[in-house]
C-alpha cells in the first residue's frame, strides 16, 4: 500500500419491513484496485419476492461494473431483465451506484432512489449533488460527480429512510432535509458503519419498532489509513521467538499484543518492562498492561472472545443501547473492540501456533482448535466490516 493511497470506508445498515423475515433491498461492495464500488437496490413490494428483485439488480450491476462494461450496458441489461410493472408504471428494481477511487474522485448513478447525501468536512454540511440527466433505453437516470476529501462521505438511502415515521411519529415521515441536518451532526466524528447504523436506528424509532418499509442505509467515508499489528499466540518453536518480534515491531503500524505469553516474549526480547494497569480490571475481563512503544496489551482468550462479541453485533441489523454504554467502560474488550470498529482500517495479524500450557492448567482443550477458531471468527467479523486483514503464520 502506497502511503499516498486513502482508504475508503464503506459501510451500510438495513431494516427489514414489519411481518417479513427477509429484506427486499439488498446491497453489493466490491473492492477493486483503484477504488470501492457499491450498489444499492430496492425491490418492488417487500419480502422474499422483492429481495430476488433488489438481488438480481445488485449482482448484475456489480458483476458487470467490476468486469469494466460501460454504465449504459449495466443499465441496458438490467431494464431488460427487469422489466416495468405494467400496472404501477414502476421499475420492478431501483438502482443506487456508487464508485469511489482512492484519489477521491466519485461517480454516483441513481435510477428511482432517493438523492445521496454529500457531507463536506470543510463547510461541516451536507446538502445535494448537481445531476445530470441522461436516458438509457428510455428510461431516466441521473449522474452525479464529486471529489471526496478526508472525512468527506456520500451516503445513499432507500425510501424506507426517507419515509421514516410516515402516519406514526410524523405525519409525512422524515423528510430528505431531516436526514440531511441530523447526517451533519454525526459524519465528522463516525466512520462508515457507524453513520449507516446511527441513521437506521433513528428510524427504527420513528417506526416504533415496526417499520412500515425495508429501510437501508449505504456510506463511504474517506479516511487516511491506519494501521495496526496484532500478536497472538507464542510460535510453534521457541527459536523463532526473536524472528516474530523482529518482524512484528519493524511493520509500521500500531501494536496490539493478546495474551500474557505472547507480552512476556515481546517484553524478554525487547528487554522492556510489562506493568498491569489495575484499574481496567473488571469481574469478566483480565487487567491491560503498558510496555514502551506498544499501543494496547490485553489478556488473551477472554478479552478477545468478548471482543468478538461486540464485532459480532455490529454486523447485525441493529447496535443494542447495552452494548454502546459498554463499549464506553475502559476494560481490555472494550479497547480492543473500539480499537478495531472505530480506528484501524488495516491490521496484520501475527499468529503462532504453540498451544500455550496456561490452556491446559486453566481447563481448555489440549488443543489450538478453540483458539484458532475464535481468531478466525474475528479476521471473519473484520473483513465483514471492511477492514482489510493480512495474516502472517509462525
Amino acid at each position: 500500500m502506497s502511503k499516498m493511497d486513502n482508504f475508503i470506508d464503506v459501510g451500510y445498515s438495513q431494516l427489514t419491513k414489519k411481518n417479513e423475515e427477509i429484506c427486499g433491498d439488498r446491497v453489493e461492495i466490491a473492492r477493486t484496485d483503484d477504488g470501492v464500488i457499491a450498489v444499492m437496490s430496492d425491490g418492488l413490494g417487500s419480502g422474499i419476492k422483492a429481495n430476488i428483485l433488489a438481488t438480481l439488480t445488485s449482482k448484475i450491476a456489480i458483476t458487470m461494473l467490476k468486469n469494466g462494461e460501460e454504465l449504459s450496458e449495466v443499465i441496458d441489461t438490467i431494464i431488460n431483465t427487469l422489466p416495468v410493472c405494467k400496472e404501477r408504471e414502476i421499475a420492478y428494481s431501483t438502482l443506487t451506484i456508487i464508485y469511489t477511487k482512492k484519489t477521491g474522485d466519485t461517480y454516483i448513478v441513481e435510477f428511482d432512489n432517493p438523492s445521496v447525501f454529500y457531507y463536506n468536512k470543510e463547510k461541516n454540511i451536507v446538502s445535494k449533488l448537481k445531476y445530470n440527466t441522461i436516458t438509457i433505453n428510455g428510461r431516466i437516470v441521473l449522474e452525479a460527480q464529486c471529489h471526496l476529501k478526508e472525512n468527506d462521505s456520500i451516503i445513499a438511502v432507500s425510501d424506507g429512510i426517507i419515509h421514516a415515521g410516515a402516519g406514526e411519529v410524523l405525519n409525512y415521515g422524515w423528510e430528505w432535509e431531516h436526514v440531511a441536518k441530523y447526517l451533519q451532526g454525526i459524519c465528522l466524528n463516525k466512520n462508515a458503519m457507524m453513520i449507516s447504523k446511527s441513521l437506521t436506528n433513528i428510524c427504527n424509532d420513528l417506526y416504533n419498532d415496526k417499520p412500515g418499509d425495508d429501510a437501508t442505509v449505504v456510506a463511504m467515508k474517506m479516511k487516511k489509513p491506519q494501521v495496526f499489528d496484532l500478536f497472538t499466540g507464542p510460535p510453534l518453536l521457541k527459536e523463532k521467538d526473536p524472528v516474530l518480534v523482529e518482524k512484528f515491531m519493524d511493520s509500521p503500524g500500531k501494536k496490539i499484543i493478546c495474551g500474557g505469553t505472547a507480552a512476556n516474549i515481546v517484553a524478554r526480547e525487547l528487554q522492556r518492562d510489562l506493568v498491569m494497569d489495575v484499574d481496567t480490571v473488571t469481574e469478566k475481563i483480565p487487567p491491560i498492561c503498558h510496555m514502551e512503544g506498544i499501543y494496547l496489551i490485553t489478556e488473551g482468550v477472554l478479552t478477545m472472545e468478548q471482543t468478538l462479541n461486540y464485532l459480532r453485533e455490529f454486523l447485525n441489523n441493529t447496535v443494542s443501547s447495552r452494548t454502546i454504554r459498554e463499549l464506553e467502560e475502559q476494560n481490555g474488550a472494550t479497547i480492543l473492540a473500539n480499537t478495531l470498529l472505530y480506528e484501524c482500517t488495516h491490521i496484520n495479524f501475527y499468529l503462532g501456533h504453540c498451544l500455550n500450557a496456561a490452556y491446559r492448567n486453566e481447563g481448555f482443550p489440549q488443543n489450538l482448535q478453540r483458539k484458532f477458531k475464535m481468531v478466525g471468527q474475528i479476521i471473519n467479523s473484520l473483513r465483514k466490516l471492511g477492514k482489510i486483514v493480512s495474516i502472517y503464520y509462525f
